[in-house]
């Protein structure tokens, strides 16, 4: 970048405000690169921005802005991963979760709260609408976890019924997945089924559907596979339930679990 004749050091506060807000601010450069056109160091600048009460970028922000100017290659866009590797990644993810303290797990709880705090009006209603819709979807096409283990299913050989309505004792259910052969429902339960997302009443109406369900379903004389969605998609936490819901299938359908009705899954 051409230096400037302007030196940096000949500059009053003023001046240096208003360079900072037009340069740092708006322009979204690096301290770097601003001394490097004002002839001086980069920690000259920031210590000035701070002296200046200019809003200083935190690494995360600094970060995105760097890839945004393309001053930086994102080091991931444009690779192509094995399944082998995506899956490993997943796995380090989600053992490092588990691996939480819950001390660490208090802190990000209130860093997220935090966060949603300092969202304007405007934002929140926005991403409440924007959740209210992607629930609506969901409703209609079915999670993501629903359609890996619908996928899967297929693949494996199992002939698959995706929400269809099911008529038992006059009364209209939907049920997530239904294996026809084995005469077994799988229920995939969010976390709306146990914690009062939406409101007490919500859950509340949501456990008693659910109750009902189960009970026209063992009445019925079918096997019920509940999986308890806790935390997000993921295909490492997705393999892993998948690799035991197959085991109960495969118990079902050697009959050695007649004797039980209704069978659990975890995510975690």
């Amino acid at each position: 970048m051409k230096q400037s004749t302007n030196l940096y050091s000949n500059l009053d506060d003023n001046q240096k405000y208003k360079i900072l807000q037009e340069m740092y601010v708006e322009k979204k450069m690096s301290f770097a690169d601003i001394a490097s056109e004002y002839g001086t160091y980069a920690n000259k600048i920031r210590r000035d921005a701070v002296s200046l009460k200019i809003k200083i970028r935190d690494k995360s922000e600094a970060q995105k802005n760097a890839l945004i100017t393309g001053k930086h290659k994102h080091p991931t866009k444009g690779t192509t991963r094995s399944e082998d590797t995506k899956n490993k990644i997943g796995k380090a993810v989600m053992d490092s979760w588990d691996n939480l303290t819950e001390s660490e797990i208090d802190d990000r709880r209130k860093k997220a709260k935090q966060n949603w705090e300092n969202l304007s009006q405007d934002e929140k209603q926005q991403m409440l609408r924007l959740a209210n819709n992607a629930v609506r979807e969901t409703s209609k096409v079915g999670s993501k976890l629903e359609k890996y283990i619908l996928v899967n299913l297929i693949n494996d050989g199992y002939r698959v019924e995706f929400h269809k309505e099911q008529t038992l004792l006059n009364t209209k259910l939907q049920i997530d997945l239904f294996v026809p052969s084995i005469d077994t429902a799988i229920e995939i339960d969010g976390p709306s089924h146990f914690k009062p997302v939406w409101g007490d009443e919500a859950l509340k109406r949501n456990i008693s559907y659910d109750n009902k369900k189960e009970g026209l379903i063992i009445g019925k004389g079918w096997k019920l596979v509940r999986i308890k969605q806790t935390k997000d998609f993921s295909k490492s936490r997705a393999n892993f339930i998948y690799s035991q819901l197959i085991d109960i299938l495969t118990e079902i359908k050697s009959s050695t679990g007649s004797g039980t009705n209704t069978f659990n899954i975890q995510d975690t």
